[in-house]
């Protein structure tokens, strides 16, 4: 066996061992050398970076600011009124080292079920302090800083920043949900109810109104066509009056031809009288007696 032969092993174990010595630590990154689950060095800055290869190993954390949805939480406020508040937090891996000491290897998954604790701790605290309409309200950002403020102090044991906490969303449990839909539709129909009641109060009124005019009116027009009617009578009377003043022999001709029409009309052909009536005397004569 040749020299080059023992050698090329050696050389690409040597390349092996010397790759694997050399880590980079990037900007959005933090990373921890372990021996042996020991912490050993803390490297936050970004860069080339070495360790001992097979003893040694990196472990990297996210140094960017990182989101936790908190689970919804139901929470009693002053006035007993529950609501089921979810809220949405911001953070960030402050202290590796003591982040590493806190959690362990479970990392991030053990973390976010810390600080999901905490949140939850200070939220029912602080949102129970205060009544539904405050947390309802524009107050609820300053109420949110409460939160953020009181979680801030106990993360800090976590080697992990709290930088923002906001309540997204504010409901009615499910079942006080269905209560509250029930009672605004009992006071909608109500109200419905009463306006339709005093709809037909108001149509009540102005059917009786217009009623009312309308008797005026026909009374009215009844009166002043009876004035008119009887006004008309005594002019006819009157012209009779002057007629019969002026000329009786043509005044008792005329209402004789109006007897004749009236008696001579279309169905009133036959009549029963005696010859020498009176009703005869001018369709006997030749002229007037």
């Amino acid at each position: 066996m040749n020299r080059s032969t023992l050698l090329l092993p050696i050389f690409i174990i040597a390349v092996a061992l010397g790759l694997s010595s050399i880590f980079i630590v990037d900007e959005r990154e933090k990373a921890l050398v372990l021996q042996f689950g020991q912490i050993k060095a803390v490297r936050e800055e970004p860069g080339l970076y070495f360790k001992i290869p097979l003893i040694q190993e990196v472990v990297r954390y996210d140094d960017r600011i990182l989101g936790l949805d908190v689970e919804p939480l139901e929470v009693t406020p002053l006035d007993d009124r529950r609501l089921v508040v979810d809220a949405f937090a911001r953070y960030r891996i402050l202290n590796a080292r003591q982040f590493r000491q806190a959690v362990g290897a479970q990392g991030l998954t053990l973390a976010e079920s810390r600080i999901d604790t905490i949140l939850q701790a200070q939220m029912r605290e602080v949102l129970g302090s205060v009544t539904s309409s405050d947390i309802l309200s524009q107050d609820r950002s300053t109420l949110a800083g409460r939160i953020r403020d009181r979680a801030r102090n106990e993360a800090e044991a976590l080697g992990v920043e709290i930088i923002d906490v906001r309540l997204k969303r504010t409901d009615l449990p499910e079942q006080n949900l269905d209560a509250t839909f029930a009672r605004m539709r009992a006071e909608r129909e109500r109200e419905a109810a009463d306006e339709v009641a005093r709809g037909k109060e108001a149509a009540q009124r102005v059917r009786a109104q217009a009623d009312r005019t309308r008797v005026e009116l026909v009374s009215d027009s009844q009166r002043q066509s009876e004035i008119i009617r009887g006004e008309a009578d005594a002019k006819r009377n009157a012209i009779f009056a002057e007629a019969y003043g002026a000329d009786q022999e043509f005044f008792d001709f005329y209402r004789s031809l109006a007897a004749y029409r009236e008696a001579l009309k279309d169905g009133n052909s036959t009549m029963v009288m005696a010859p020498d009536s009176e009703f005869f005397d001018y369709l006997k004569s030749t002229g007037p007696k």
